[in-house]
């Protein structure tokens, strides 16, 4: 990939699409950002005459419909509609109009509930998956499949990238349908007396900063070229309780948390084994107090106004 490439990057606007731009941009690339307003990629018709147009040459898939766990459960049927129909669409009509090469982002929450830790790239579809979002990484899983099946049949060469749980700027900070760390951020900020927090806080968590996401992403499109999936993660964790403890002290609130443990916990432990993507030459830079730091002054300065 070559600056003067023809570059796509499909979901722009979000927090990961927004973090790739960014990377490529800083390095000289020219970038085409497309949102949904511009093309909605659920449908086959626009992607097919969008792809047939521009021609693009290399392309990377941020675009996806995601929530966290209470969206996840909530609305099932659209997560999964949804994530497989933008897939589908621009891995097919990537494949159909000759792109050199295509980045697939999915979840870490493809694998099963109760995987052994940390979790190696070997361990997808050897398990039960966490009910809670079983929809979201079925889709996930069927795209990591659908880009090996077009390698084996076409030569088509498509890999896919599996980061853990992640956070940052343009991130997600609605509290129905928001991750877990911003959604403390949001609750904190907020908050006139206690916090209540789901499950008991025993739950352990990795936590990536999406310009660590980025730049594993620009790595891998210059220098990754296998059938098997990658994970990208911190490969440490910490839980629940003690990000609520870390976001709290970056936020200055010093009253009480309450923890609803009537709600679900989610996977016990999730933390991924990321020896793999490390040997590409890759380490996560932004610590996770850090990156917490600059999520919440992106935060104040533009999504809480």
């Amino acid at each position: 990939m070559d600056n003067d490439s023809r570059v796509l990057v499909a979901g722009a606007k979000g927090m990961v699409g927004s973090a790739i731009v960014r990377n490529l941009k800083s390095k000289g690339h020219y970038v085409t950002e497309v949102t949904r307003n511009q093309v909605d990629f659920t449908d086959q018709e626009e992607t097919k005459e969008y792809f047939q147009k521009n021609k693009p040459e290399y392309v990377f898939v941020a675009a996806a419909k995601v929530g966290g766990i209470m969206a996840n459960n909530t609305y099932k049927g659209d997560f999964l509609y949804q994530n497989l129909m933008i897939q589908n669409n621009i891995i097919h009509y990537s494949m159909v109009n000759n792109v050199k090469k295509l980045v697939f982002l999915g979840s870490s929450c493809i694998y099963p509930k109760f995987a052994t830790q940390p979790i190696t790239e070997d361990q997808l579809m050897t398990g039960a998956l966490e009910p809670t979002n079983d929809a979201y990484a079925i889709a996930k899983i069927a795209g990591i499949k659908l880009c090996q099946a077009y390698r084996e049949q076409y030569g088509f060469n498509a890999i896919s990238l599996m980061p853990t749980n992640l956070y940052g700027p343009n991130d997600n900070f609605d509290l129905e349908t928001s991750h877990v760390l911003p959604a403390m951020i949001a609750k904190f900020h907020n908050a006139k007396d206690s916090v209540t927090l789901w499950g008991d806080g025993s739950a352990m968590r990795e936590f990536l900063h999406v310009d660590d996401l980025a730049e594993a992403c620009y790595i891998c499109m210059q220098n990754y070229n296998e059938a098997e999936h990658i994970n990208v993660g911190t490969g440490e964790d910490v839980t629940i309780k003690e990000l609520a403890e870390t976001i709290a002290d970056v936020v200055g609130y010093d009253r009480y948390i309450n923890w609803d443990t009537s709600k679900p916990n989610g996977t016990p432990r999730k933390v991924l084994n990321v020896d793999k993507i490390k040997s590409l030459g890759w380490e996560p830079k932004i610590s996770l107090c850090k990156g917490i730091e600059k999520t919440y002054e992106w935060y104040r300065e533009n999504a809480c106004k």
